[in-house]
């Protein structure tokens, strides 16, 4: 079993989570009010100020290109703070936006809309960040085989949304979380021994994932074939090292790349026929897309 790949090549958290689906639904709901809580707390003392009853009507514009991703989120909080509230999107999820374009009508409660404000735009801007960033590796290697993945670097409790919007962008996951596949890296070989030792208590296990293992050099390459690997990341291997890897390997094992990797050098990584990229900073070195809410 490999960590994203089925016969639909979807990305894992589309198979776990489709869009369309009530898990989807309880993710954002439970991320967005987690949220809420962490900036209302006891209650919105500057919405106050506004009388209760009071009716606003507000839009969200971009002010870079970007690629939009969170529209559920932002309905979210919301629609937490007041079902009424009306949304109009004049953009879908993954769409290419511009500068100064209009995203989204907002009508209710005024109260409601100020509350939600930071909130929405925190997670709108977040992952439309992370859904551009990703966006532009996937164009930088088009054409070749090799996919673009995250990683586990992600912001605390926001793993789950980051990875979708991996998605969005084109992107694939690796494993979500450490329960979901095995990755034996080096602290893991040098406490079990050996590569050897390392697969065979990970295959022993029965665990019903995938079994990843990271290997530094050539040898270890070969140690890892040798114990029957089939899913292997080379750790910051040059270029001809990730082309001998590639020769080497023969189609036994699925290839990973990682490390040194930026939109610079993403696409030679490609070439050199690996099957996968895995890139930390598309969720974790990430600048949030400039939004700009405003009452009409």
């Amino acid at each position: 079993m490999q960590f994203m790949i089925d016969s639909k090549n979807l990305p894992l958290f589309t198979k776990r989570y489709p869009r369309d689906s009530r898990t989807f639904s309880d993710l954002v709901n439970h991320e967005v009010s987690v949220a809420l809580t962490e900036d209302i707390g006891t209650g919105d003392l500057t919405a106050t100020l506004i009388l209760p009853d009071s009716h606003a009507h507000a839009t969200i514009i971009s002010r870079e290109n970007a690629v939009i991703c969170g529209i559920d989120w932002v309905n979210a909080c919301f629609h937490q703070l007041d079902k009424n509230v009306r949304i109009k999107w004049h953009v879908s999820e993954g769409d290419k936006i511009a500068v100064g374009q209009l995203l989204c009508d907002i009508s209710g409660n005024a109260r409601a809309l100020l509350s939600a404000e930071r909130c929405a735009l925190n997670f709108l801007q977040t992952l439309s960040a992370v859904a551009t960033h990703t966006q532009q590796y996937v164009a930088a290697i088009a054409g070749s085989k090799a996919q673009i993945l995250d990683t586990r670097k992600t912001l605390p409790g926001l793993r789950l949304a980051q990875k979708y919007a991996v998605t969005v962008g084109g992107g694939y996951n690796q494993r979500l979380a450490l329960y979901d596949g095995i990755l034996i890296k080096e602290n893991h070989i040098a406490t079990a021994g050996s590569i050897h030792a390392a697969l065979e208590h990970a295959q022993e296990l029965n665990a019903n994932v995938s079994i990843q293992i990271e290997v530094e050099n050539i040898d270890e390459l070969k140690q890892a074939l040798h114990a029957g690997a089939t899913s292997i990341l080379l750790d910051n291997f040059s270029l001809s090292e990730l082309r001998e890897a590639v020769k080497i390997n023969h189609n036994r094992a699925l290839l990973e790349a990682s490390g040194n990797v930026n939109l610079e050098t993403v696409r030679s990584i490609a070439e050199t026929g690996v099957d996968r990229i895995s890139i930390g900073a598309l969720t974790k070195n990430i600048r949030a897309i400039d939004l700009s809410m405003r009452i009409q």
